[in-house]
């Protein structure tokens, strides 16, 4: 016999602001639902997941629990007022002897229960809150991005975790490897509607797709019909000289129906502008070690990272990704080793905790007021990739609507503040982007965006991340970051470094040992064969050489902006030709002198 539904939403409607976010939204989640909750940024996700706990109260419409049910709701920001550790913040309300749970749950979620919450970071904060949730084993648990400010290990323990729970769950998720292990069904939320599919995430984009696609057919009818409907109102009146009234009428339905529908939200028109092409040599790291204070987070490292190639560096929080980062970027100094920067360099940063966006600011204020991008003497423009750009358009071109442009940064969602980032980045020229997890809180179709534009972009990207497939989708190259100095690297992205044996924890201590012990028994036998004498680097002829590159790339950047006119060709087809025969001539001038420069500094 059927089990009555945990959870049941009739008819909500809410107001915010004075547009409708719902308006007739329903749903239900049964017993032992595995459920995620998809749509794009901003369209009322989180907003509805509270009005599920109970937290928020619409205007309208009916919220029901089944009696003697209990739901959990994951709190982004939780109150700690009153609590001296994070472990007395998540054992609170538990019965005597369940504390057991908790400490299961921070050991999976590497959370130190002990941790005055005054000195404890966002990301701790929020798994606190995780571990009070899971151990309190609620009967429905909502749970809004819970893998934002967890490492690989912590979210492989979480996805093992919800397999096992009898618990009924809703969750809100940027991690697509993640949504598709776990869901079996799906709600989405789309212009103040709720859809539900009795299919996992890995049916969604056909869902949305087709749903799209019948969208657009019932309006081209529509259309049709308001066409030949006019068409009969106009020749009927003057052949009969007398109107059909209930075909007027039909005809002023039609158009009120037709303005009635809300268009869906289009696609994100971003872009990264790569400038210049810099040297053929991004980055190369000799034997670099580096230690803080007990600390070890390389040591003996070694990497090239080539023009065009996309590292991720992975590995469990605390292990030192974003440290190795601003090794190789030069951020920071190594203890001992060299870090080469190569020459052109044009780098953007999109850093996990959004530094570069004022939170008191306005989007406008962000992109206007910024020194890097406003344009001077005009407070409304904003220069795009050389360009100026009415600030209110540019921002429309990230699916911002012009409510919020005067709105403060601080009023968006997580995944609108990402959004409003990428708008600053690509606005300007580059060659080399840092992505340190940029994946967070974006919607499917931003991701799926993002992905291509990373994939497509012609210069280097280096990017921290904790989402596998975004790993997939975008690594060439793949660091995987143990702890304490020991680090591997790998062809290709997650998947691929899993195919070639990669271990984790104790696992990983192991094996890691192994390929030391057989590197090590490598390197004795090579030492065994007789070497060439080393080949001392000339530093004249290196200082000549890099000298001669920066020239020959400061030819490349004028032509290329030569080039750039689109009319050019057609108000000069001869000055069009010698250009780019001088810019062929460079481009292969220069990959000569790249390489000559690489062997010399190997020597």
């Amino acid at each position: 016999m059927a089990q009555p539904p945990l959870l049941t939403l009739s008819d909500i409607a809410l107001t915010f602001g004075g547009d409708p976010l719902f308006n007739g939204a329903s749903l239900i989640v049964q017993p032992a639902d595995r459920v995620c909750l998809v749509g794009r940024n901003g369209s009322g996700k989180s907003t509805l997941m509270k009005i599920m706990a109970g937290l928020v109260e619409a205007d309208s419409g009916e919220r029901f629990m089944r009696p003697g049910m209990n739901v959990s709701y994951m709190d982004q920001d939780p109150d700690f007022t009153g609590y001296a550790t994070l472990g007395d913040f998540a054992m609170e309300g538990l019965e005597f002897g369940m504390e057991w749970k908790v400490y299961a749950a921070a050991e999976g979620l590497k959370l130190a229960l002990e941790r005055d919450p005054a000195q404890a970071s966002g990301g701790e904060r929020r798994r606190a809150a995780l571990a009070k949730l899971l151990a309190a084993e609620p009967d429905l648990m909502l749970l809004d991005e819970p893998t934002n400010h967890l490492d690989i290990q912590a979210i492989a323990w979480l996805e093992e975790h919800l397999k096992q729970t009898r618990s009924a769950f809703v969750m809100i998720s940027h991690d697509r490897t993640f949504l598709r292990e776990l869901t079996q069904a799906t709600l989405w939320v789309d212009r103040g509607v709720v859809r539900r599919q009795e299919r996992g995430f890995e049916g969604f984009e056909d869902w949305r797709d087709k749903t799209f696609e019948e969208e657009d057919l019932q309006r081209h009818k529509l259309n049709r019909l308001i066409k030949d409907e006019a068409r009969w109102a106009v020749e009927g009146i003057s052949g009969r000289r007398k109107r059909n009234q209930g075909r007027v009428r039909r005809l002023g339905e039609l158009r009120d129906e037709r303005s009635s529908q809300i268009r869906r939200q289009g696609t994100a028109a971003m872009g990264f502008m790569a400038g210049s092409k810099s040297g053929r040599l991004v980055v190369e790291a000799t034997d670099i070690s580096k230690t803080y204070e007990d600390t070890v987070i390389v040591n003996d490292f070694s990497i090239r990272v080539m023009r065009g190639e996309r590292l991720a560096l992975v590995g469990p929080n605390g292990a030192g990704k974003t440290s190795l980062l601003k090794l190789l970027i030069g951020e920071e100094n190594p203890d001992t080793g060299t870090v080469k920067i190569g020459t052109g360099l044009n780098p953007v940063v999109f850093d996990q905790n959004r530094a570069a966006l004022d939170l008191n600011a306005s989007l406008w204020e962000s992109l206007a007021g910024d020194p890097l991008l406003g344009v001077s003497g005009r407070s409304d423009q904003v220069m795009v990739r050389g360009t100026p750009r009415h600030v209110v358009g540019y921002l429309k071109d990230f699916l911002f609507d012009d409510q919020q442009v005067r709105s403060p940064v601080k009023a968006l969602s997580g995944g609108e503040k990402a959004r409003l980032l990428l708008a600053k980045l690509m606005a300007r020229e580059s060659n080399l982007l840092i992505l340190d997890e940029p994946t967070n809180d974006l919607d499917v179709e931003t991701l799926d965006l993002l992905q291509e534009l990373v994939t497509d972009y012609d210069g280097t990207v280096i990017l921290v991340s904790h989402d596998r497939d975004f790993l997939d989708r975008v690594a060439t190259t793949t660091i995987l970051m143990q702890g304490q100095g020991r680090t591997q690297v790998y062809a290709g992205g997650w998947s691929d470094l899993e195919a070639q044996g990669a271990k984790f924890g104790e696992n990983a201590e192991a094996a890691i040992g192994l390929q030391s012990a057989s590197s090590t028994a490598a390197q004795k036998k090579t030492q065994e064969l007789p070497k060439a004498a080393p080949v001392a680097a000339n530093p004249v002829k290196v200082a000549a050489l890099e000298a001669e590159m920066e020239k020959l790339q400061a030819e490349i950047a004028k032509l290329e902006s030569f080039l750039a006119d689109p009319d050019l060709y057609a108000k000069s087809p001869a000055k069009f030709d010698k250009a780019t025969a001088g810019l062929v001539e460079r481009q292969e001038k220069l990959a000569k002198v790249e390489e000559e420069w690489l062997e010399l500094s190997e020597g």
